[in-house]
């Protein structure tokens, strides 16, 4: 029986990795740990929390005694790091908590694995880490282009400045002590289970309360959208049979405009649920700092080594989206309590 250790997987990436892992293999073990911050929710796993294959551990990847714990108490295999600060415009607020989790806590993480499975200074067989990272690291593309994996890094935000830092430190434990790595850098996520500050659930629940809808400067940044059941599939084919040592891109080839998104998602819910919900939700607001125009992966590599992609059309992965948001109220009132509306308040609607 093989043993997962997965960091961050009360989140959004990590949680939707858990169920589709438990979901897929009976003869696994998986180890959630989680500090629980604000986007991290157990409400995520409570359909699988009693599953005997499943422990949850709540802690800090920067806390180094306890992971040395962990690593002594199971006899972990892999490492699947998505623990992570994600949110941009949180990260132009206050820099530093990005880079104590993102980079030290890495680093924390990757030190703890490496001794734990260091012996005789070789290291043991069948082990590997995998950092979780995103294709924000690369900066922006003009109108033509795709990232690839030989494309340089150039993080304009704090965010994708610290995943960039991860993503550097990783590397180096691969390059100087042949620690046993991947770097998997994926395009923008959607599906259940997403805390609500980021576009496309924060525009489904604002439609559910016909509250004002943000959207950055003219709208017309451009991401790559990839299914997040697509993401983990892609993620568990390169824990089993990606290159040590190599970074893999995922991505979804569902390159759309913000506003595109937003009025797709007003559309669907003003034919389906809710006449009365339309455009004159829209607010333009000051676009954010150092704000990339546009984000396109070349997920050939994966691919032409692996055999993956992505099975999910936008179309059909963002209806299934917001279906998933609409019958899931509870879980929406429960994450979007308190301190959230307040944090909408200051980033949002007082702009």
């Amino acid at each position: 029986m093989k043993t997962y250790l997965v960091t961050g997987g009360a989140g959004f990436i990590g949680s939707n990795f858990i169920h589709y892992m438990l979901k897929k293999y009976l003869n696994i073990k998986i180890i959630n740990y989680d500090k629980l911050t604000y986007a991290g929710n157990l409400e995520n796993l409570k359909f699988i929390s009693k599953n005997p294959n499943y422990i949850f551990v709540q802690g800090d990847i920067c806390d180094r005694e306890k992971l040395q714990q962990l690593f002594e108490k199971y006899d972990i295999d892999y490492v699947i790091n998505f623990a992570a600060e994600s949110h941009v415009d949180r990260s132009i607020r206050d820099p530093e908590v990005f880079v104590k989790t993102n980079v030290l806590g890495t680093v924390a993480l990757l030190d703890t694995a490496k001794n734990a499975w260091t012996l005789e200074g070789e290291f043991k067989q069948g082990k590997k880490y995998l950092q979780v990272s995103t294709d924000e690291v690369y900066g922006s593309l003009g109108k033509e282009g795709y990232f690839t994996e030989k494309t340089p890094l150039d993080s304009h935000s704090p965010y994708s400045s610290s995943k960039a830092s991860a993503d550097l430190m990783v590397k180096a434990y691969f390059d100087t002590y042949k620690m046993p790595v991947n770097i998997t850098r994926c395009s923008n996520n959607y599906g259940p289970y997403q805390f609500p500050e980021k576009l496309i659930p924060l525009v489904i629940n604002n439609c559910a309360n016909k509250r004002d809808i943000p959207v950055y400067g003219d709208g017309l940044n451009i991401r790559d959208w990839l299914y997040v059941e697509d993401h983990c599939k892609a993620i568990d084919m390169v824990i089993n049979n990606g290159k040590l040592g190599e970074a893999y891109n995922i991505g979804g080839h569902n390159e759309r405009t913000n506003i595109y998104i937003v009025k797709t998602i007003i559309s669907y819910i003003h034919d389906n649920v809710d006449p009365y919900v339309d455009e004159n939700l829209i607010k333009y607001v000051e676009d954010r700092k150092g704000h990339d125009r546009r984000y396109g992966i070349d997920p050939t590599k994966i691919k032409d080594e692996l055999g993956w992609y992505p099975e999910t059309e936008f179309e059909d992965g963002i209806i299934k989206t917001i279906k998933w948001y609409l019958d899931n109220k509870d879980w929406m009132n429960n994450v979007t309590s308190g301190d959230y509306k307040k944090y909408y308040d200051r980033m949002y609607k007082n702009k």
